[in-house]
């Protein structure tokens, strides 16, 4: 029912908030601070420490700029600590630049794919319109990063080091996407066309621009590079004229992606099944992401015996809701927006991501848990925006921020139930590119 507003009540709405004197008190200082810092909880520097009962040895910390890498960084994050505790080298970082080079020439085969199967579809159709919305975008899932390690390799970063538009991702991203919307009207035509003869070479054509795009912009990627570093005790290392996938499989060949699952809790949908976002798969006949959804506990659960058996965990999570990126802090009561405007804003997890508000908009690394007597008290974070945030890189974070904003954990099956191991097995139930887990 359409409803107009009126002189009068405005008038109303207006004598209501006059007639309570600390309103105007409150208004002044979000207006010359801001809602976040007027709404500030000091409270939660008492109640968060830097100190964790299970903690892996970790020291230097990634930034991926300004980009939609967190996934990938979070990926090689965890890799990166595998290889430091085995070789003793912590500080032993990965080459972002290389896998996304990789990224951008298999996620625009994914999209040519996208765009044929649906040419038959409106243009302004919602499948059609997503998958023009997704071109040339950063952002990813575990299993994306997965699939291009499984695929590619891995480097050390000096062999392939970051450039400007990798830490800037803002103006390759617009070009690459112009571009692959431009190739999509054409590859729709010559679909409906019926010229299938034609659409095998003007592919191939596509891509290899794309490909020439991508080393423009970020480089080629290495065929071979020598390892060399120096471990933890400072003994030198060098081996030579390895390939990426050679330097996967000798250093890292026990690192298996099929023995991990991605554990979700999404109270929106259905518990107990396993759902997939072909959307967003970007490596074709590779990993294909899969999301087993399960009650909260379960995520809490396995990562803490993944931590406690000294392996990091992969966690997507919605990291602008309640954080605070000078000090670190990941708490729910962080803000207090409630009190400062005298509104109730509380909204339960699964309505959250119903209406749009929650959302998986980041991936970083749990490095560490502390425990008071089976109770988890906080999180130890490492993030991958420098070491200029939070203390050196690395954040702090209530459970009950944890309970509310984590989505996904990455676990290896060995601490899920026997029934979670059956069920990540499938089948699938396929969600759509818009669906609330996308």
């Amino acid at each position: 029912m359409a409803h107009e507003l009126t002189v009068q009540e405005l008038e109303k709405f207006s004598a209501d908030f006059n007639k309570n004197p600390e309103n105007k008190v409150i208004a002044r200082s979000a207006q010359r601070s801001g809602v976040l810092e007027a709404s500030y909880n000091d409270r939660v520097q008492s109640e968060l420490t830097r100190v964790f009962s299970t903690e892996l040895d970790t020291d230097n910390v990634t930034n991926q700029k300004h980009s939609g890498r967190c996934w990938l960084f979070a990926t090689l994050n965890v890799l990166r600590h595998e290889f430091g505790k085995k070789y003793k080298a912590k500080d032993f970082t990965f080459s972002q630049a290389y896998n996304f080079f990789w990224d951008k020439i298999e996620r625009a085969n994914m999209f040519y794919n996208r765009i044929l199967d649906s040419a038959d579809m409106p243009l302004d159709s919602r499948q059609v319109k997503s998958d023009l919305d997704f071109a040339g975008a950063d952002g990813g899932q575990f299993q994306m990063a997965a699939a291009l390690v499984e695929k590619y390799g891995v480097v050390p970063s000096y062999a392939m080091p970051e450039t400007f538009n990798t830490n800037d991702t803002t103006g390759f991203a617009t070009a690459l996407g112009d571009k692959l919307k431009k190739d999509a009207l054409f590859l729709r035509k010559l679909k409906q066309e019926g010229k299938d003869d034609e659409i095998k070479k003007t592919r191939e054509k596509f891509l290899s621009e794309v490909y020439q795009m991508t080393a423009i912009a970020v480089g080629e990627p290495p065929k071979k590079f020598d390892l060399e570093y120096r471990d933890d005790d400072k003994k030198y290392h060098l081996e030579k004229d390895l390939t990426p996938l050679e330097f996967l499989h000798k250093y890292l060949g026990d690192v298996d992606f099929d023995d991990y699952v991605v554990l979700t809790n999404a109270p929106d949908h259905e518990y107990g099944k396993l759902y997939g976002l072909p959307a967003e798969d970007n490596v074709s006949g590779s990993l294909r992401i899969k999301l087993l959804n399960v009650p909260m506990e379960y995520l809490t659960a396995a990562s803490i015996a993944q931590l406690k058996d000294g392996e990091a965990v992969w966690f997507g999570n919605d990291v602008l809701r309640q954080m605070d990126r000078k000090t670190g802090y990941l708490d729910t009561n962080l803000y207090k927006l409630d009190d400062l405007f005298g509104v109730d804003l509380k909204m339960s997890k699964a309505d959250r991501l119903k209406t749009g508000v929650g959302e998986v908009s980041h991936a970083m690394t749990l490095v560490g848990v502390d425990e008071d007597n089976g109770e988890v008290r906080q999180w130890k974070v490492e993030n991958s925006w420098g070491d200029k945030s939070g203390a050196k890189g690395y954040y702090v974070m209530n459970n009950e921020w944890f309970n509310d904003y984590v989505y996904e954990v990455v676990v290896h099956k060995k601490y899920l139930t026997d029934k979670q191991k059956e069920l990540a097995e499938g089948p699938i139930t396929d969600l759509p590119a818009w669906d609330s887990l996308a």
